[in-house]
């Protein structure tokens, strides 16, 4: 209110509080000894202070950190600067700094799942390590073997020798609400156990990271060295592996990403057992289903995952699966959105004859269809292993109507179907749907041949690739 003064609008118990604070506060006389100093003193016969029990968040502290380690590694990575980086969201800006492939120094996070030493972390923190030591909290430094890695989730399983080692509980991730407060634990900047709080902001979250996106999101201030490590709930439990940001700059701005628990549980369990992850494959490319795809489709809302195409000889055109038709249930489990039906799949067991319900023409069909393996390079070879043959990259022939409409003369070159997140490919500028023509100056007909091409190739020189990208040459280098 206008005219009047903020002395007028204290309250009483304010001015109770204010007037206490200046009974308390005694500001020091000349000779008194404590010139140039102000004491906050208790008045005499005041009652003595009565000590608080510790907030929940100082216990479960307590209880995880024994169990979080620091993971350095020594090897070659495509650039970098010595720290782990995080993972970007695609489309942020390049950090400062990035190198070509060099001999670098890398720093992240782990938690110990099992007493018998068995450690999670980023696959993105440890490929192409060719040492991996791993410090735990009373400061003992182990070296750390690679069991396996899967790059399209970004999970390891690390392997220490030592029994008896606390571990941290995984929880289920698909209790966790939106608000509910949230701890992560790690390495960040090299800064052994540091714990930051927040909130979950948001799960389900698809950040372009690959196919099996399904993160969750939280404002606990994560930072690089942050990566592989814990995000705990209230009960102390792990509910997701901390590893990927939102920032232009490469520090946190309150967007931080972590791989639910449930998502990683069976993934670690197939790396501890084999190694590697087998996964089932569909055989189709699939697309959200906008407002206006439904409304062209004729459908009335949109649920479900639009089928963009279907690969020759796959499980899917055995079925008889076309292109148009909408995927709303798979094995039972409804396929809200896209993003549902690559994670689905993916848990199926391989050779599972899975019930499909599709949408085609505006009628609802009954599908049966018996998933495949999944064709992906071996996952239990060490990182540090060059991988010559394999730039990261998934291929097949391409097919008449597409070397067709781009002028290829027939049976030349290989399709690029996939890239991998990270790998030299994508970091060269590699992206799907791309044809390789020639490998060094020198025409490719298949698969096969493009693998020897690189296997001839001498390391340490970049591999000069001609692509074919919607009917345009381009030259691009890849360092292997």
């Amino acid at each position: 209110m206008k005219g009047t003064s903020w002395s007028s609008r204290l309250t009483w118990p304010a001015l109770a509080v204010a007037g206490a604070l200046a009974v308390a506060l005694v500001i020091p006389t000349a000779g008194s000894g404590r010139e140039g100093r102000v004491w906050m003193e208790r008045p005499a016969g005041a009652a003595p202070v009565a000590t608080a029990p510790a907030p929940a968040w100082v216990e479960i502290a307590k209880a995880v950190k024994p169990a979080v380690v620091n993971v350095s590694t020594r090897g070659t990575r495509e650039g970098g600067r010595g720290e782990d980086l995080l993972r970007q969201l695609p489309g942020m800006p390049e950090l400062p700094g990035r190198a070509p492939r060099r001999s670098i120094r890398g720093l992240g996070s782990g938690f110990v799942i099992n007493p018998d030493g068995y450690v999670v972390t980023n696959h993105h923190v440890v490929a192409n390590a060719s040492d991996i030591r791993v410090k735990f909290a009373d400061g003992r430094e182990m070296p750390g073997k690679l069991i396996g890695g899967d790059a399209k989730t970004d999970l390891a399983l690390l392997k220490v020798e030592a029994t008896g080692l606390p571990v941290i509980p995984l929880g289920d991730s698909a209790k966790l609400e939106v608000g509910e407060p949230v701890m992560a634990v790690g390495n960040p900047f090299g800064l052994e156990q540091t714990v930051t709080t927040g909130i979950v902001s948001a799960t389900g979250r698809a950040i372009g990271a690959g196919p099996y996106d399904d993160f969750i999101q939280t404002d606990a201030s994560i930072n690089p060295g942050n990566s592989g490590g814990p995000l705990v709930n209230a009960r102390g439990e792990a509910v997701g592996v901390n590893t990927a940001i939102a920032s232009g700059g490469g520090g946190s701005v309150g967007i931080g990403f972590a791989i639910p628990t449930n998502l990683a549980k069976p993934i670690v369990a197939q790396l501890a057992e084999a190694g590697r992850v087998t996964r089932a494959w569909l055989g189709v490319s699939i697309q959200p289903l906008t407002r206006e795809l439904a409304t062209s489709f004729g459908l009335p809302d949109t649920t479900g995952a639009l089928v963009s195409g279907v690969m020759d000889n796959s499980p899917a055109a055995r079925v008889g699966l076309e292109q148009g038709d909408v995927i709303t249930k798979y094995d039972g489990r409804p396929v809200a959105r896209s993003t549902d039906l690559p994670r689905a799949v993916a848990e199926t067991p391989v050779g599972s004859e899975v019930p499909i319900e599709v949408i085609r023409d505006g009628k609802r069909l009954a599908l049966t269809v018996k998933v495949a393996q999944l064709d992906e390079p071996d996952q239990r070879a060490s990182a540090a292993e060059p991988s010559a043959t394999r730039l990261g990259i998934a291929a097949r022939p391409v097919p008449p109507e597409l070397a067709r409409s781009r002028n290829l003369p027939e049976g030349q070159g290989v399709l690029v179907e996939r890239v991998e997140d990270g790998s030299k490919a994508q970091n060269a500028g590699v992206a799907a749907g791309d044809v390789i023509v020639e490998v060094n100056r020198t025409p490719v007909a298949s698969v096969g041949a493009l693998q020897a091409a690189l296997e001839k190739h001498p390391a340490g020189k970049p591999v000069l690739l001609l692509v074919n990208r919607e009917g345009l040459s381009l030259y691009l280098t890849v360092a292997v």
